[in-house]
């Protein structure tokens, strides 16, 4: 048998290797789940701001005239945002500590990297076509850059981050053919994917 300092050697090594794979393992599949609940109810408080008691499946444009009406769904897409991030930071950061992986490395800082500057620069956009009064084509935009940040970043990931990133550019296109669907698709796309993605990931790498 080997020795104890032996045995640690080997998964020094292991870990190491991990950390050099390119690979972020630590991301947890339950930070995609949460996150699906928390646009889902971001997108029901949406819902109710908006369109309650009528349905959002019927084809309309609406036109936000309250200032205080556009100040609370920013401040709902921020609070979703937030939620989302620190539970995916919590969440991964302890799954880091339970397999002694380095959580900051070389490899969270490029997916950091790959991940900002699609999400940066799409959210900068879609607050700009909001307050310019482009609604229809806000959640499109969403959709879009999001997938685009998911493709750019799914080197560092596992391989579902791919199709999930191909799934959000195809419901930002439909979303742009039909903008007056844009909270369903918004749904659809933040939420429910997120939660089968999550599902899946769990599953496959937590479990």
């Amino acid at each position: 048998m080997k020795e104890i300092s032996e045995v640690e050697k080997d998964l020094a090594a292991v870990r190491q290797a991990l950390d050099r794979s390119g690979k972020f393992l630590s991301l947890h599949g339950l930070s995609g789940v949460l996150a699906g609940f928390y646009a889902i109810l971001g997108a029901s408080y949406a819902y109710f701001l908006l369109y309650f008691p009528n349905s959002p499946i019927g084809f309309r444009f609406y036109f936000i005239n309250e200032r205080h009406v556009l100040i609370q769904l920013i401040g709902c897409a921020f609070a979703v945002l937030t939620l989302s991030l620190v539970t995916g930071f919590w969440l991964s950061y302890r799954k880091a500590q339970r397999l002694s992986l380095t959580f900051w490395n070389e490899t969270s800082k490029q997916l950091l990297f790959k991940l900002a500057i699609p999400l940066v620069s799409g959210g900068l956009f879609t607050l700009i076509l909001v307050l310019r009064g482009y609604y229809g084509i806000a959640a499109p935009a969403l959709l879009l850059f999001y997938g685009l940040a998911l493709l750019n970043a799914s080197s560092n990931l596992y391989k579902e981050i791919q199709l999930l990133g191909f799934c959000q550019i195809a419901l930002g296109l439909l979303c742009a053919l039909w903008p007056g669907y844009g909270l369903i698709f918004w749904t659809l796309g933040f939420g429910v994917l997120h939660v089968l993605y999550g599902v899946l990931v769990h599953r496959k790498y937590d479990a």
